[in-house]
């Protein structure tokens, strides 16, 4: 098996990661308090075009921070696009809140706006729309239903760090916006998180919050109930180097994304999320989907990459198809992210892949192709 083993993603510490991370420990600033976390919160949210950022803990937390501190509470309802990572939904349900889940568009695999109005209720507090793998969402039209039903929004940016709706950098359009640093994320700290807004008050609610609730003028006295939701000074030493190198970090995925596009042109029955004029697509993962008429299993499919050496990961399940949220969609139909779910690979994708692995990804998923390609 020629080359290494192709993971579907990995982190690329290209920039100054380790003499952060040394400085920490060097100084001792290895917890929750030290330079690196002021700077990785000013940084991101001059780069998001946001007033503030507040770190925190992972993409999970954020969301869930971003909830509370909006008062989200028991029996408010909660719209979110039903294809998209199970954090959104579950950060819903911490606060007691109910997810009301929301067809895709075709095209981008995002929410689709003009499903939004008709899952709204006397109950519905706030939309939750997810940038999905790198793409933004419509923002506009999301915006202008929100301001209509008088909703919040949140914009969980979770695999989308860096990518624009028509020039803005997503991250400053919602309430709130919320951010997930995992080593599979466009730039990581390992684990981490971010929320940013524009709402001073908010701001300084979140912060409360992940702080255990400390009056920040008064040490031990905590007036509300809190969390432990921190990120640690060595986490953001490396989000920080991470994001010094963004431009690049951006640059190398949209590159990856147009050899796999090249390698794989003109194969019958694959086809991509569909990129908008308006956006900047930062590729958290390059994601095909197999037409079922090539009739190959995607299962199959994936089996055969994994015996030439190369991963890769079935799409996540839709949101209304898990046990925990069963009956919450009953009488809807989700008909875009069922076919996305059930026939999507998410291929190998990280700044630090070559253009000779890209090519091996792909001739892994053509070997299983082409058996029945020719046939037809």
């Amino acid at each position: 098996m020629p080359g290494r083993f192709i993971p579907v993603a990995e982190p690329a510490l290209a920039g100054n990661e380790r003499k952060y991370v040394l400085d920490c420990l060097d100084t001792n600033w290895v917890s929750s308090r030290g330079q690196y976390i002021d700077r990785f919160e000013r940084a991101f949210a001059e780069f998001c075009g946001a007033s503030h950022a507040v770190s925190c803990t992972n993409g999970t937390v954020a969301l869930h921070l971003a909830l509370l501190a909006l008062g989200i509470k028991p029996g408010d309802e909660i719209i979110v696009p039903t294809l998209t990572f199970v954090a959104t939904a579950n950060a819903a349900m911490y606060c007691g809140a109910t997810p009301v889940f929301v067809d895709i568009e075709p095209a981008t695999w995002n929410i689709d706006p003009a499903r939004i109005e008709e899952r709204i209720t006397p109950r519905t507090r706030a939309i939750i729309v997810v940038h999905l793998y790198g793409h933004a969402v419509d923002m506009d039209a999301v915006m202008a239903i929100a301001r209509k039903h008088k909703l919040y929004v949140i914009e969980d940016a979770a695999e989308a760090t860096g990518a624009t709706y028509k020039g803005k950098v997503v991250g400053s359009m919602g309430d709130l916006s919320t951010f997930s640093f995992f080593g599979n994320k466009v730039i990581s700290t390992g684990e981490g998180g971010m929320v940013t807004t524009n709402d001073p008050a908010i701001a300084a609610l979140v912060r409360q919050l992940k702080e255990q609730g400390m009056d920040p003028n008064r040490r031990y006295w905590f007036p509300l109930v809190g969390y432990n939701y921190r990120m640690t000074n060595i986490e953001a030493a490396i989000g920080l180097a991470q994001l010094e190198m963004i431009d690049w970090h951006m640059a190398r995925r949209i590159e990856l994304a147009a050899w796999y596009r090249e390698e794989l042109e003109g194969q019958p029955g694959l086809s991509w999320q569909v990129v908008q004029p308006w956006a900047r697509h930062v590729y958290q993962f390059v994601t095909v989907v197999v037409d079922p008429s090539l009739g190959v299993e995607r299962a199959d499919i994936i089996a055969h990459m994994h015996t030439r050496g190369v991963e890769g990961r079935p799409v996540v399940f839709p949101m209304h198809e898990l046990p925990p949220f069963a009956g919450l969609a009953q009488g809807q139909t989700f008909p875009h992210a069922e076919h996305v779910s059930r026939h999507g690979i998410n291929l190998p994708t990280s700044a630090s892949l070559t253009r000779d692995e890209v090519k091996r990804v792909c001739e892994s998923l053509l070997e299983r192709l082409a058996p029945v390609s020719t046939a037809r």
